[in-house]
């Protein structure tokens, strides 16, 4: 099978998006050697570090026409690649449904909250339009939540859509190290309304009266984030490359997500991978299970911070918690799912 996935999320430097696309071209390549995937644009973008052979880069639009991308430009060139289908990473598909096509939904979040996405229009606008004419052959989502959300929304027939869950990537590994000068709570993500740090900054300001713990905050900022007023202890750290994520997570005495809504939670799964205890909303109870510990506004955060910051022993056993279910995920089980909804594409296509 020859598979083209549309790449415009690697364009972005950071984030669940391209690391989605990321993780899951290179293990589909990885796990079905005789197939070929190709990753398109019309913008640019980084190909995923130590690609196998057969996922090779694609092209872009070659005239005026094609830069009318997701209309003209994408099909086209599909036709050059000899694509038997199409993989659309974000929530989208051709306009024109000239072969298979399979549409990724992570979240409803851009139809349940104007405030949480400043840039969401086209997403709204289209993608609704996409699904209600078929256009999208099979959709995946992250995880059943979202997959029984999107059913009930765009009215889709529950045989049409497949949660196929993520994984944290391979290379993210517990790292020894020297304890840090001083312990920190870790937030990693993009920076945004909709991760509800406002009540992370509330509880940690609080836990802070009675112990000294600093707060780190690592992610791209997004346009439209809040603003984070300066505080001694607290570190705004940014993007931090993926070579420093694995100390970083290791190091924290716990991961903090306070997110208001999520489709999955791919990074409390990273956290875990790395060993570190988890502190999160309900939002992410599908990916973190019984391994986190959840709290659901800034009074309950602070007890719970509270709690790991007065017990060492219990951050200790929740470290093995976290790491028995960060190991029941991977990216390899996730391209085998995916590619047997690309099987279920060209069959439903052909039908």
């Amino acid at each position: 099978m020859r598979v083209a996935i549309e790449a415009a999320t690697l364009a972005l430097t950071s984030g669940g998006l391209p690391r989605y696309t990321s993780e899951l071209s290179l293990a589909l390549a990885r796990c079905f050697p005789d197939d070929e995937f190709f990753l398109t644009s019309d913008q640019p973008f980084a190909m995923p570090a130590a690609a196998p052979p057969n996922l090779k880069r694609g092209g872009g639009p070659r005239s005026a026409m094609e830069r009318r991308w997701w209309l003209w430009g994408l099909a086209r060139e599909m036709g050059r690649l000899g694509a038997d289908l199409i993989h659309g990473p974000d929530f989208a598909v051709p306009y024109l449904a000239r072969r298979p096509s399979v549409l990724t939904i992570h979240d409803l979040s851009p139809w349940m909250n104007r405030r949480w996405h400043h840039a969401a229009k086209r997403v709204r606008r289209r993608t609704p339009v996409l699904l209600d004419l078929g256009l999208a052959t099979m959709v995946i989502t992250p995880g059943e939540s979202v997959r029984k959300a999107a059913i009930e929304r765009f009215r889709l027939s529950p045989d049409r859509v497949v949660a196929v869950p993520e994984a944290a990537p391979s290379w993210l590994r517990p790292v020894v190290a020297p304890p840090p000068e001083r312990p920190y709570f870790l937030f990693v993500g993009t920076v945004e309304p909709r991760k509800n740090l406002e009540s992370l900054l509330e509880a940690w300001r609080d836990v802070c009266r009675d112990y000294a713990v600093d707060l780190v905050i690592a992610g791209r900022r997004r346009a439209d984030a809040p603003r984070i007023p300066p505080a001694p202890g607290l570190r705004l750290a940014g993007e931090v490359p993926d070579s420093g994520l694995a100390a970083l997570y290791s190091g924290a005495l716990a991961f903090v997500y306070p997110s208001l809504y999520e489709g999955f939670g791919l990074p409390v799964l990273e956290a875990m991978q790395c060993g570190a205890p988890v502190i999160a909303s309900q939002a992410v109870q599908e990916a973190a299970g019984d391994a986190a510990l959840y709290a659901n506004d800034a009074k309950e955060l602070a007890q719970v911070m509270r709690t790991l910051a007065a017990s060492p022993d219990l951050a200790q056993s929740l470290r093995a918690q976290s790491l028995a279910r960060a190991a029941a995920f991977s990216w390899d089980r996730a391209a085998k799912a995916t590619r047997e909804v690309y099987d279920q594409a060209r069959k439903r296509y052909a039908e």
